[in-house]
């Protein structure tokens, strides 16, 4: 499952340089159970708080799509993976420490 939004971030958004970046970020979970409800719903709702449209989320079922897991070398589930912008980032858990996510993600501010 893939969601994109690609409309250009606004002046006010929160990104810690002050210019649109795109997002590519990738939610590894494991089927339909509470911590990857959790995630996927935590996920979803910071990104459209903070970076708006200007994100690519890809949802990846670990049962669904073992290979791909493989391949990044998953530990631990829910696992958030930041592709771009800037040096990759991974954050396990159900994203619901919303700073922890922000700052992750490279778009925290304190305000």
């Amino acid at each position: 499952m893939t969601e994109q939004n690609q409309l250009p971030l606004n002046a006010d958004d929160n990104l810690s340089d002050g210019e649109s970046q795109f997002f590519r970020l990738r939610l590894f979970v494991i089927g339909a159970s509470p911590n990857s409800i959790r995630a996927i719903t935590n996920l979803k709702n910071i990104c459209e708080q903070h970076i708006k449209a200007n994100y690519e989320l890809e949802i990846i079922d670990v049962y669904q799509q073992p290979l791909i897991a493989e391949a990044e070398q998953i530990v631990a589930l829910p696992l958030l993976i930041k592709k771009s912008p800037g040096t990759e980032r991974k954050l396990i858990g159900d994203m619901s420490n919303t700073v922890k996510v922000l700052k992750g993600l490279g778009i925290y501010s304190e305000s």
